[in-house]
């Protein structure tokens, strides 16, 4: 395989998701304050951490980046201190932690619950709902991007691009909600304290390790069925999407901004046609397409940053090629199929 599809290592893996862009370098060198990621422990959060230490080192500024979240892994939080990321223990839904952190200008909110077991929806309520207004409170100062989904939409008619920031939804099912009530404790302090803040409804970010692209290469690998009742979806690599959040911060607003963040829409069965290419292998499916799937419509990013750089069938590749050689998975499905929008396990 063509080497510049070959991605060996998480380490390497790592250094290609932090990949700062000359815009985002720029922003850093405007920004006029240090930079917080709020729940950094997640899937996103340590290369997006990595890639503003690394935009304020080719900048030639001096930028702190605190990373903060309950660090139960503390291998986590000593490999985010060896990249330059200054750590703090803390939990969101302890108002007296909140309290002792540092306020700095610049804050990324990524902190939320998609996943559990059946009866911990309570769960959902607690961390996407009440985690937001006790940060909202102590960083009423900052400009903050505020980590959404684009759960929060209805199922849209497959043909279309999906719904703007505009359009007029209903979120289906206690985990779209939950998402959903963050946006508008975020909005209320927004209007009320004037704090500056973009809504980043994203959908579908993809790593090697995990996403809608993995777990149909993975499917394709292992000849099992794929279904194809949610027969589209939408993808941006997580390295793009690292970027935008960045850039973003320059784009928050009182009362708040909404931004879709994603690609292009594509075919589940055109993706597992194009993994069997690339495995030799026939794809099995299942079941029929939908005429509606979970869809978003990113016209107005590209109007703000143009296309998403990295494409689609790169993507495809370096994960064939990194599910070939056995390379690592997060194990956590992104249960892209969900229609009901019932995302508990059993």
């Amino acid at each position: 395989m063509d080497e510049k599809y070959v991605i060996r290592t998480e380490d390497e893996l790592d250094t290609v998701l932090s990949i700062p862009q000359p815009a985002t370098v720029d922003m850093v060198a405007r920004a006029d304050d240090d930079f917080m990621i709020l729940g950094i422990g997640g899937k996103m959060g340590p290369t997006l951490g990595k890639m503003i230490v690394r935009a304020a080192q080719e900048a030639g500024v001096k930028r702190k980046v605190y990373g903060v979240s309950r660090f139960s892994d503390p291998s986590t939080a000593a490999k985010l201190e060896s990249w330059g990321i200054s750590c703090i223990s803390c939990d969101l839904l302890n108002p007296e932690q909140v309290a002792g952190l540092p306020r700095v200008g610049n804050v990324i909110y990524m902190a939320g619950r998609k996943f559990g077991q059946i009866g911990t929806d309570y769960l959902y309520w607690a961390v996407n709902a009440v985690a937001p207004g006790i940060v909202a409170r102590h960083f009423r100062d900052s400009r903050i991007v505020v980590f959404s989904t684009g759960s929060i939409y209805d199922l849209w008619p497959s043909e279309s691009e999906g719904p703007t920031e505009n359009d007029t939804f209903r979120s289906l099912g206690e985990y779209a909600n939950s998402c959903l009530a963050r946006e508008r404790i975020f909005e209320y302090y927004s209007r009320t304290e004037g704090t500056k803040i973009l809504q980043y409804r994203l959908n579908y970010a993809i790593d090697l390790r995990y996403g809608v692209l993995y777990e149909i290469g993975r499917q394709v690998f292992e000849d099992q069925p794929i279904s194809l009742e949610m027969g589209c979806a939408n993808v941006i690599w997580q390295g793009d999407a690292n970027n935008i959040a960045i850039r973003c911060l320059e784009k928050t607003s009182a009362p708040p901004a909404i931004l879709n963040v994603t690609g292009g829409k594509i075919r589940i069965r055109d993706i597992a046609s194009r993994f069997g290419e690339l495995y030799g292998k026939k794809p099995l499916f299942r079941g029929e397409e939908s005429n509606t799937a979970l869809l978003s419509n990113a016209a107005l990013l590209k109007n703000l940053f143009g296309e998403p750089p990295t494409p689609v069938d790169t993507m495809i590749r370096w994960i064939a090629n990194w599910i070939e050689r056995g390379g690592a998975t997060l194990g956590k499905p992104t249960h892209f199929q969900t229609r009901d929008g019932h995302f508990l396990d059993e």
